[in-house]
């Protein structure tokens, strides 16, 4: 979204809304594959990194119902 498109928006909704924190932004990477490595290992890797994703996305939820609760919701 551009600043005027964002500055509409605000205007629109009568709010400033606070920024998306940059963590929540970000992709979660699959685990490297090394060869020659027990496949376990990357098993356990990735169920970290599945992890992380999903406790990213909870705060991602947690935001959002912050903000509904905060502004409400227009329908």
């Amino acid at each position: 979204m551009n600043k005027a498109a964002a500055t509409k928006g605000q205007a629109a909704a009568g709010v400033a809304l606070p920024p998306l924190p940059d963590d929540l932004r970000r992709q979660e990477a699959h685990a490297p594959v090394v060869e020659g490595e027990p496949v376990i290992a990357i098993l356990a890797r990735e169920r970290q990194a599945l992890d992380r994703a999903n406790a990213r996305q909870g705060r991602t939820v947690q935001f959002y119902d912050d903000l509904t609760a905060r502004y409400g919701t227009r329908r």
